[in-house]
């Protein structure tokens, strides 16, 4: 087993991922994660040795995926995401290293959501929920179904019930202000 310095001049940690996958870590990378930064803390305080920290929530390919984005943010911050967003392309947002880092499968981008939600991390977690909103923006009440795996709980009749007591959001927006109840 590894000796570890002092955690606030460097040294490793190992994270574990959920399969026992083992990542040998710079401390400050792991720090990014308010989690575990919090079990860094708090080991600290029991005794001098760092135990290994398991991420139970984690997979290993996407635990893999988050210490990837930790590592580039040392040397190369993300833009902060403000908001109201200026475009709805990511790219226009953030740099092209953090715009081709979501460029992931439907099912990994979800994960890093969960991954950068469960570790604390919110700049991963501000990129993922904007490639999510972009990825979203302008589907359909059945591809959003279908995106996030919901099931429609109206009849066909209640389901029109609501669309047109809707209708003014589904309707593009009107540059003029006349009326349109012709």
């Amino acid at each position: 087993m590894m000796n570890t310095e002092d955690e606030t001049s460097g040294g490793t940690v190992t994270l574990i991922s959920k399969e026992g996958e083992r990542f040998q870590v710079d401390t400050n990378v792991a720090k990014m994660s308010k989690l575990v930064e919090s079990t860094i803390d708090e080991e600290d305080d029991d005794d001098d040795q760092l135990n290994d920290i398991c991420l139970p929530n984690v997979k290993a390919s996407v635990l893999a995926k988050v210490i990837e984005y930790c590592e580039h943010y040392q040397t190369d911050k993300m833009t902060a995401i403000t908001t109201p967003l200026k475009s709805s392309k990511i790219e226009d947002l953030v740099q092209p290293w953090y715009a081709d880092y979501v460029k992931v499968e439907q099912v990994m981008l979800f994960e890093l959501v969960t991954a950068a939600n469960f570790m604390d991390i919110k700049p991963l977690l501000d990129l993922t929920c904007l490639a999510v909103s972009v990825y979203i923006k302008g589907k359909s009440p059945e591809e959003l179904r279908r995106i996030f795996n919901l099931s429609n709980e109206f009849t066909p009749e209640e389901e029109a019930q609501v669309r047109e007591e809707n209708k003014w959001a589904e309707q593009p927006p009107n540059n003029n202000k006349n009326n349109n109840n012709d």
